[in-house]
């Protein structure tokens, strides 16, 4: 089983030097890989076959730097084109900025170039780094990879790529143990039992100030001192919102996997709904796609399962004791009266129960 662990890196001032060096050769390598292969396509109409190796004659100041973080820069090029040509929707690989939003590069423990002691962690060329370790992994994990990152606010993160021999237990799924999940903007989602999740709106609180801070950065002279302390401003501000938003959502899925043996979710469209004029801000600060990532493989490592329903399946508008489907039923009603039966329904909750009922029964 492949684990990662992510922990915050402390890098000295020479290290943060060779760490920019780094992360300026692997996108110099893979735009120029990427540029000749263009170059050559047009000429012949074939694919160029190039490596980072080809590149350090001409270009010495490559040697300085790890050569599998560019090997890894040769590797992802590779797979962007083969996605490319597998399905043209994808579309055609893009040249790297050097104003992205984030800085990252991969490498490779071979031969144990990566090491952990007292704190402490060994990357190729750059030697032995300070990180926050507030996760043990586990004794018999093997280090694999390692992926070192600058985010915005110029604070440094390594994802540690382990491999170890896991064997998941396999529990019997109780049915009084199912729990289903109807996502709700305002609520995040309301389940089964009628319990709303209530998850605080982490980027609503923050907008205020946030808009503030960034009408000052709007004002500023780009390129100045002001304008470069003002834009790491308001990057730790949107980071605190994101840290503050997975945390929830980490305590949250761990609390459900224990409690529950199965989950049932709706497959919806949230890149559409994120999309939308009155839904997109909401559905973007909830975060319910990388909530229902986070139960995936939660559950899967207790032996219990999240099981996800097609998103066509009527759950709103079927009653959950007789089964009739109200197809009257608009958006805006949040109560309604089953007109076969008479149960009197609150539509997230008789949705939740149905796709409990739907999930529980292909899980």
């Amino acid at each position: 089983m492949n684990k990662a662990y992510k922990y915050q890196l402390c890098p000295t001032v020479d290290q943060e030097q060779l760490l920019s060096k780094t992360f300026g050769c692997v996108r110099f390598v893979y735009n120029k890989m990427l540029s000749d292969k263009i170059t050559q396509y047009e000429i012949d109409k074939t694919v160029l076959k190039n490596t980072p190796a080809q590149y350090k004659d001409q270009f010495e100041w490559l040697r300085e730097v790890d050569s599998l973080a560019l090997a890894n820069a040769q590797l992802q090029l590779q797979t962007a084109y083969k996605n490319f040509f597998k399905d043209k929707k994808i579309g055609f690989p893009k040249f790297r900025s050097k104003r992205s939003r984030r800085d990252s590069y991969t490498t490779n423990n071979q031969g144990g170039s990566i090491r952990i002691e007292g704190g402490k962690i060994k990357l190729p060329k750059i030697g032995w780094v300070r990180f926050k370790q507030h996760r043990q992994i586990r004794d018999a994990a093997k280090i694999k990879s390692c992926t070192i990152s600058r985010s915005p606010s110029e604070r440094y993160s390594i994802s540690i790529l382990v491999e170890y021999a896991f064997e998941p237990p396999v529990a019997e799924l109780d049915p009084t143990k199912a729990l289903g999940l109807d996502y709700s903007s305002p609520h995040f989602y309301v389940d089964s039992q009628g319990a709303a999740a209530d998850m605080p709106h982490f980027y609503r609180e923050a907008e205020e100030h946030l808009a503030r801070e960034q009408r000052k950065l709007s004002r500023m002279v780009r390129g100045s001192n002001n304008y470069y302390k003002q834009k790491r401003k308001v990057a730790v501000m949107h980071e605190k919102v994101s840290h503050c938003r997975k945390d929830w959502l980490h305590k949250h899925s761990t609390e459900l996997a224990n409690k529950w043996d199965c989950i049932c979710v709706e497959d919806i469209n949230l890149r559409g709904m994120a999309g939308a004029l009155t839904l997109g801000k909401s559905t973007n600060d909830n975060g319910f796609g990388m909530f229902r990532t986070f139960l995936s493989y939660k559950l899967a490592e207790r032996g219990k399962k999240l099981v996800t329903i097609d998103k066509w399946f009527p759950s709103s508008k079927m009653c959950h004791v007789c089964g009739v489907l109200n197809d009257a039923l608009t958006l805006s009603s949040r109560e309604w009266v089953c007109p076969s039966c008479g149960t009197e329904h609150n539509r997230d909750e008789n949705a939740a129960i149905n796709i409990r009922n739907a999930g529980f029964a292909i899980a």
